[in-house]
């Protein structure tokens, strides 16, 4: 219920700003806003995640970003509307987000069995694809009933019934904690333990630049999907909705793929294919005529079910490698690595959108992606480590990382 009440509310507003705009300068200084607090508070997030209680700390800040939404609402029944209202305060839900989503993901290997993790991760993205069909029809149809300051109570009602949620679990907490001692030079200490448990192990500091290198190509095309579909393919609301509905669909189908059966192939090898299947169906996409919608509609569900088995793939590496200890800070420092250059990447976007095209940007970066999972698969040491290992191999390869 929360995630469906975020993918309405997130694409009610990508909606109001693309009609009132049609910039794509505003809907990436938008995305700006919402990554950049969490892109600079990522590892500082990520140790406090690792001291703390996981499900207070999930708690809490699903509570900031409802208190973030009702002051946006409020501002907008009053009349109070200014771009700059909008991007403050989609950076301070970006400050709850940068605890919320690591310390998630954190808590998962405490819940789960090692060898179901993957099956897990699935499910995660099923359910996270079941938010992204109903979203944004739901977020579609509430724009067209209600004013923009009631649609965002929309989320409001989901925080408040993951917080309620949240009362029914026990998350156990790791059997190694770290100091709580809150000197500058210990936080720096901590973080510097999470960036040796990356590039200490083979192969693994591949995995993530790989992956930051895709992110940056990714995200200004997510930006522009909305005035891909006004613009090139001439749609409306309505057509924006479809493009988000089967994104979701196929997210929905490849999260299906790995909840229901046992994947034994290197998940490694899996996440290069998806780069393949992603890249092409991107820069397919840049080529088509503008009455090709229909085959644009295929070509994004094809897309979000590679993103599905992309991210369940990549987390079920991370949380299969790390000591659950030091998840948080791993999963907020990748977070943090991954979206500072794709900021950079969305700065260039209105520039992309005016002089190279939109189309042609989709067909430039979907290129890039489709050779970045070219190169990866000439990576043994990114290979290895998506292989199933024995118990004495594991113990030969996983270094010893010194609590701090």
């Amino acid at each position: 219920m929360s995630l469906l009440s975020s993918s309405a509310v997130n694409f009610a507003i990508i909606i109001w700003l693309s009609i009132k705009t049609e910039s794509a300068e505003v809907l990436a200084y938008a995305t700006i806003g919402a990554l950049l607090p969490q892109a600079l508070l990522g590892p500082f997030a990520g140790v406090f995640i690792d001291r703390w209680d996981r499900k207070k700390t999930m708690m809490i800040a699903d509570g900031f970003v409802a208190l973030c939404t009702l002051i946006m609402s409020l501002l907008f029944h009053f009349g109070h509307f200014e771009l700059w209202f909008i991007y403050i305060l989609l950076a301070l839900r970006s400050v709850g987000s940068a605890f919320h989503m690591p310390s998630m993901q954190a808590s998962v290997p405490l819940l789960a069995p090692e060898s179901e993790l993957l099956r897990i991760a699935g499910i995660n993205q099923i359910i996270q694809s079941v938010s992204s069909i109903g979203g944004p029809a739901l977020g579609a149809l509430a724009i067209g009933l209600f004013d923009i300051g009631y649609v965002l109570l929309l989320d409001i009602a989901g925080a408040l019934i993951a917080i309620i949620s949240l009362l029914f679990v026990h998350i156990p907490r790791p059997e190694q904690q770290a100091t709580h001692a809150t000197g500058i030079k210990q936080v720096l200490r901590e973080i510097g333990s999470g960036v040796r448990a990356v590039t200490t192990l083979k192969g693994l500091s591949y995995l993530f630049t790989f992956s930051i290198l895709s992110t940056f190509c990714i995200m200004p095309v997510a930006v522009l999907f909305p005035l891909l579909t006004l613009k090139h393919f001439e749609g409306t609301a309505f057509h924006m909705s479809v493009i988000e509905v089967m994104w979701g669909a196929g997210m929905l189908a490849g999260g299906g793929i790995l909840g229901i059966f046992k994947l034994r192939m290197n998940k490694v090898i899996l996440i290069n294919w998806m780069y393949l299947l992603l890249g092409g169906s991107l820069a397919l996409s840049g080529l088509l005529p503008s009455e090709g919608f229909i085959i644009f509609v295929v070509l994004t569900t094809l897309g979000g079910i590679s993103a599905a088995v992309y991210n369940a793939a990549f987390t079920t590496i991370i949380q299969e490698k790390i000591d659950p200890a030091m998840l948080g800070r791993v999963f907020s420092m990748f977070f943090s690595i991954s979206l500072l250059p794709s900021i950079i990447g969305l700065l260039g976007t209105g520039f992309l959108a005016d002089t190279v095209g939109i189309a042609r940007t989709f067909v430039i970066l979907g290129s890039a992606i489709g050779i970045i999972g070219i190169i990866a698969f000439f990576m043994p040491e990114m290979i290895n480590i998506g292989k199933k290992q024995t118990i004495k191999e594991v113990e030969e390869e996983t270094p010893v990382i010194p609590m701090p």
